[in-house]
């Protein structure tokens, strides 16, 4: 006869042996999903360099037609203006006094780098005015392997009496001075020359992924608006507007 004692060893060892069983399945397991997972990490890998090999070819198929493409912009006047005031985001970035300078703006041209992944740059080509000396403004994106980006911006000459004060325009409102920051501030926006990984300028992302691939639609947005404005209404909708009077 069994010693209770004994029963409860016997037990125990096969509780243990059960345990060593199933942790042992369960890190075979592991090391199987393991393995899974680096070979989809391999297949993303060679999908990223795939992806990044059609993006080059067509930024380069796209170069030549944006250049085009600026040559019938510059013959509309005001286009470029136009665009800004009616994005929904950069229309608030033009102070009046920007709106003035914007008027000399011939031209927008957004550039990326050979391999695209590592940059690109936004060059805004301006002609002779009263404001600055430069005929282009720059601002470059440089991405680095270990997710900074380093900024580069033109410093801006600014002819004698027209430099922005303090980055900045006074207006004066009912009852203290309202201040509006220059659009023209995000060239001098380099201080911290390294963005930290996830950190965007909003902007430079603007411009380049909403304004920049088609700015006739918004160049068109302004232009409806007016359109709308100056036409008459029909004489349906005018005896309409009669019959709610009465």
């Amino acid at each position: 006869m069994t010693a209770p004692a004994d029963k409860g060893k016997k037990a125990k060892t096969d509780a243990g042996e059960e345990n060593e069983q199933i942790d042992g399945a369960l890190v075979l397991s592991i090391e199987r999903l393991q393995e899974i997972q680096d070979e989809l990490e391999k297949v993303n890998e060679e999908a990223s360099d795939k992806v990044l090999e059609v993006e080059q070819k067509y930024s380069e198929i796209r170069r030549p037609v944006y250049l085009r493409r600026c040559d019938i912009i510059k013959t509309i006047p005001d286009f470029w203006l136009t665009a800004f005031l009616s994005h929904p985001l950069l229309s608030e970035l033009l102070t009046e006094e920007d709106q003035k300078m914007f008027k000399y703006l011939e031209s927008v041209d957004v550039d990326d780098s050979k391999d695209v992944k590592s940059g690109y740059s936004i060059t805004l080509n301006f002609s002779e005015n009263p404001y600055f000396e430069d005929s282009k403004l720059v601002k470059s994106y440089a991405f680095a392997d270990d997710g900074t980006t380093t900024i580069n911006a033109t410093s801006i000459k600014w002819k004698e009496g027209m430099e922005v004060n303090g980055n900045a325009i006074k207006k004066k409102g009912n009852k203290r001075p309202l201040v509006e920051e220059s659009f023209f501030t995000w060239f001098t926006d380099t201080e911290h020359k390294s963005l930290a990984d996830g950190v965007q300028d909003e902007v430079a992302e603007i411009i380049k992924e909403d304004l920049w691939p088609n700015p006739l639609k918004y160049f068109n947005n302004e232009v409806e608006e007016f359109e709308d404005d100056d036409e008459e209404p029909s004489d349906e909708e005018a005896e309409e507007d009669e019959d709610e009077e009465n």
